[in-house]
């Protein structure tokens, strides 16, 4: 126990700051406090600085810039938010400091903890891949538009469009963007314009194409934006047969829309800016096409031209170069006469030597031809069979006719036909 009159304990102000820095972080750390924010400011190094006061009184408080890149809503002043971090002493001046971790806007908590809890489970699905989200088409045969016909977003998105693609047909399907009967409202205009998109036949050509759909509204708070959390409204816009851009809100603010929409627009009018590719550039680049055809079509009627004045030069006047082959057409045309004349006189010479010749080997030939003849009867008469019945042979033959040549082929009492020079005789055998 202390002594009444020992002297107190001299502090350096570093050390003072110290301990009681110290004894807060035993004492309160971590904190979460509720407040209004007041004098916020950003200060070019992402860190942001403010105060949080209430009724009764206030604290400063300091929101470095890695919690501040977490926070998903601009924070402005008057706004009412609950804020995590911890207590400590500014030893520089010697304030007392709320070092801020996270901020939420106040009553938020449980919206937050709900988002994310349905964020997790479309993102199981696949909803969110980015592998399912299809391009935008940079000129659209029609847009297609859903926000809410008393929105500020309305106005902004078609005087937006109206200045950059006024030839594009809009084509606007109302809904609610907030509140009870919201989700359903955004439902059902998504399904009408993917209808109108859709003709019943494919000779229905009264309606236009829908190739790409806005989804938009202005920035509010979390419940303010809620229906674009709806579970079914998420899963019908990753089932749309038609890319759709969402532009719901602030930069800051997040909704599910964003993460399953084909493109996330930060602001109702940057995504009338993202729909199309801006009429005065596409006239520009058509321009530019135009002069490319040009200079290609005049490059190439010079190279005809150019090209036509060398032929031309070497061609001449057509009258001399008619002359000239007229004149060469009619030596060919003599000495073709004088070949065929020629060839004529020595074809007809040739026939005369010929048919002078032609009696006499005529005559040769026959002779020749029937010595050969005599030759030819003479061998033929020493093989005829008779010449050796002459001579005291037989030709001794079966009933069958068949020749019998050994003494084999005889039979006792067999009948044989003996041919002789002068005729047959009928023999038995003994």
């Amino acid at each position: 126990m202390a002594r009444l009159d020992s002297e107190p304990r001299v502090w350096s102000v570093g050390a003072l700051c110290l301990a009681i820095a110290d004894t807060l972080n035993a004492r309160f750390n971590p904190v979460a406090v509720k407040g209004e924010i007041s004098g916020f400011s950003r200060a070019a190094s992402g860190h942001c600085y403010f105060n949080l006061k209430d009724d009764s009184g206030q604290i400063r408080c300091a929101m470095f810039k890695r919690a501040a890149s977490a926070v998903g809503f601009m924070p402005r002043d008057g706004e009412m938010v609950e804020v995590r971090g911890k207590l400590g002493v500014y030893e520089a001046r010697g304030d007392l400091q709320l070092v801020v971790e996270s901020m939420q806007r106040a009553g938020q908590g449980d919206l937050f903890a709900q988002f994310l809890k349905l964020k997790a489970t479309l993102e199981a699905e696949g909803l969110f891949n980015s592998d399912r989200k299809r391009p935008i088409p940079s000129q659209p045969r029609a847009i297609g538009l859903i926000t809410s016909l008393g929105a500020a977003a309305l106005h902004d998105v078609v005087t937006a469009l109206q200045r950059r693609v006024p030839h594009i047909p809009v084509i606007l399907a109302p809904a609610s963007v907030q509140g009870a009967n919201a989700p359903l409202e955004l439902l059902q205009s998504l399904q009408n314009l993917v209808a109108w998109h859709s003709p019943l036949s494919a000779s229905d050509t009264s309606n236009l194409a829908i190739d790409v759909i806005l989804m938009v509204r202005g920035g509010g708070a979390m419940e303010d934006l809620w229906a674009f959390n709806d579970a079914a409204l998420v899963r019908a816009v990753a089932s749309c047969p038609i890319p759709i851009i969402s532009g719901v809100g602030h930069e800051t603010d997040f909704t599910l829309l964003d993460f399953v929409a084909d493109l996330r627009a930060p602001t109702p009018t940057a995504a009338a800016e993202m729909v199309a590719v801006e009429r005065s550039q596409r006239l520009q680049e058509l321009d530019a096409v135009q002069q490319a055809l040009t200079d290609s079509a005049m490059g190439a009627l010079d190279k005809m031209s150019q090209r036509l004045d060398w032929v031309g030069g070497r061609l001449g006047r057509p009258s001399n170069r008619i002359s000239e082959q007229k004149s060469k057409l009619e030596r060919v045309g003599q000495s073709m006469q004088f070949a065929l004349k020629a060839q004529v006189k020595q074809q007809s010479q040739s026939l005369k030597t010929m048919t002078s010749n032609l009696p006499k080997a005529l005559q040769n030939n026959l002779q020749n031809q029937h010595r050969g003849l005599i030759n030819l009867q003479t061998r033929l008469g020493l093989l005829d069979p008779h010449l050796v019945l002459e001579r005291g042979y037989a030709w001794l033959t079966d009933e069958a006719g068949q020749a019998l040549t050994h003494t084999k082929d005889f039979k006792s009492l067999q009948d044989v036909s003996a041919t002789l020079a002068d005729g047959q005789v009928k023999l038995q055998v003994k």
